[in-house]
């Protein structure tokens, strides 16, 4: 899996320490932005073994920014989360239906399948090597970079120089430990089994449930080649041993499958926890990922939150190592993503509360008042379609914050939908955005306004221009141009307006046409702080 036919450098620009789909994700980022990247782990294959299974719209999104095709693994979309009581019945139902931005509200995974897919994508790159059999010891920080300490499989060790260091390596995270950044939150007192089993085709549910049985709350879903995954809370004096018997898993699954049909895929206990680092950054080195923040799988964005991370830092290590921005911009990496993945994980431990009464009682009362609930239609609105998410919106960071709410939101996505370029391709509008940092014109050309000098010192720091027009309306400047075939980026904000786009899509500044060189200067301020 990994390209062990390269030798290992002396010097990188970026070392990521774990090739898990998180790092894997930020090596093909990085490799796309032209950045010399180096990623060791200390194994050599994929692991196969029960992981994250559930993505949704954002993270598709993200992979989508990192170079994978829509088909580069395969996915079930799911319709719809159902919570169930056996003493009220259906207490809960979310709507994850249709589409956002481009992408389906969730899909479940496999994740073997996407690790592959991102690892082939970053290894198009020459500017990536790729290494197993390698473990992080040591690492000493300077003014100009990091010095890790590595440990091959047969006890050599060896020096490598890099220009900054990202831990993905995990909830156990020896990147985290050496940095003294502790994790802060709790673990719970529950252990999980979770199954998989396989040869489900045709058999496996077609949605997500939940059974919030106080007895023993299981968790359900299918998953793709014929996969369905169950998680079942351990009982007070139940063991490790006693949970993953195959006599023991045939019992728990007998309502769903018979024993002749049952085949076990993977079987392993967890303990579910909800941590988070107090920073992200400690100088040079970085954080991204479970080795940042844990976050239990009730809401299925651990893995999403990682990809986020991802997302963020790559390209403010490509902007910064290329010259583009100051380093300081990177301290806008923990100020943006540490609030949010908080608030997953509060949410994720909410519906663990939901999920997991502790009895009877505590059961019947809540269930039974997320029924009642249901019945207000704004309520249930807001749960059904999940509004009770929290948006990825930041209150701090690399965007120039407006006085007063109103017009497009800074510091959130951009919308994505279907535009047509001039020679008649239908693409989505992210693949059209690029890599750079893009002013958008909606409906007129956002270049037109600028100077000559203040084009040039633009285009230097990674910019560029995008008009986009109406559906049917043709270009009339000298910037690409796009029509907006579903208005999802027209309606972003009136015509006439300018929007400043990041390389991970977020809303870095916005105004009307007439003020671009105001908007054009105040980003590059922000980029040389």
């Amino acid at each position: 899996m990994h390209n062990n036919k390269k030798s290992l450098p002396d010097t990188t620009d970026v070392l990521i320490i774990g090739t898990g789909p998180v790092g894997a994700s930020l090596a093909a980022l990085l490799g796309r932005y032209g950045v010399q990247t180096l990623v060791v782990d200390k194994i050599h294959d994929i692991l196969l073994m029960p992981r994250a299974i559930a993505l949704d719209n954002e993270a598709l999104r993200i992979l989508q920014l990192a170079g994978l095709a829509e088909d580069a693994f395969d996915k079930i979309v799911i319709p719809e989360v159902r919570m169930h009581c056996p003493m009220v019945g259906q207490f809960g139902r979310a709507n994850t239906s249709g589409s956002l931005d481009g992408h389906p509200k969730l899909v479940t995974f496999y994740q073997p399948d996407l690790e592959r897919s991102m690892r082939a994508q970053y290894q198009r790159f020459d500017n990536v090597t790729s290494l197993g059999g390698l473990e992080l010891e040591d690492l000493r920080q300077g003014n100009d970079g990091v010095t890790a300490t590595l440990r091959a499989e047969d006890g050599s060790r060896h020096q490598v120089r890099a220009r900054y260091l990202v831990g993905a390596d995990g909830a156990s995270s020896k990147v985290r430990g050496l940095i003294g950044q502790d994790f802060e939150g709790q673990s719970y007192t529950e252990d999980w089994l979770i199954v998989d089993a396989c040869q489900r085709e045709g058999k496996a549910i077609d949605h997500v449930e939940f059974l919030c049985d106080h007895r023993r709350p299981t968790p359900h879903m299918p998953a793709p080649g014929g996969r369905e995954r169950w998680e079942f809370m351990l009982r007070a004096g139940e063991t490790r041993e006693q949970m993953e018997h195959a006599d023991k898993i045939g019992t728990l699954l007998e309502r769903w499958i018979a024993p002749s049909e049952l085949h076990i895929e993977r079987k392993a206990v967890y303990r579910f926890h909800a941590r988070c680092c107090k920073r992200f950054q400690q100088g040079r080195v970085f954080l991204i990922g479970d080795a940042a923040h844990i976050t239990p799988p009730f809401v299925g964005q651990g893995l999403v939150a990682g990809l986020r991370d991802a997302a963020n830092l790559a390209w403010k290590l490509s902007w910064v190592l290329q010259g583009r921005a100051s380093p300081g911009i990177l301290d806008s990496y923990d100020e943006e993503r540490r609030p949010h993945a908080q608030q997953m994980i509060d949410l994720a431990k909410f519906m663990g509360r939901l999920i997991m009464p502790r009895n009877v009682l505590l059961a019947a009362l809540g269930h039974g008042l997320m029924r009642i609930i249901g019945l207000i239609p704004p309520a249930r609105r807001h749960f059904e379609e999940l509004e009770i998410k929290p948006k990825n919106v930041f209150r701090h960071g690399l965007f120039v914050r407006r006085t007063r709410r109103c017009g497009v939101l800074r510091g959130g996505l951009l919308p994505q939908g279907l535009v047509r370029t001039d020679d008649g391709r239908i693409l989505p509008s992210d693949d059209v955005l690029g890599d750079g940092l893009t002013l958008v014109g909606l409906g007129v050309d956002p270049g037109a306004g600028l100077p000559a000098n203040l084009k040039h010192h633009w285009e230097q720091a990674g910019g560029r221009y995008l008009q986009v027009g109406l559906h049917g309306q043709r270009s009339k400047g000298s910037s690409p141009f796009v029509e907006d075939l579903g208005q999802s980026l027209m309606g972003a904000a009136a015509a006439g307006s300018l929007l400043v786009v990041r390389p991970d899509r977020i809303v870095m500044h916005d105004g009307p046409a007439e003020n671009a060189a105001r908007l054009v200067n105040d980003c590059l301020q922000l980029l040389s702080k």
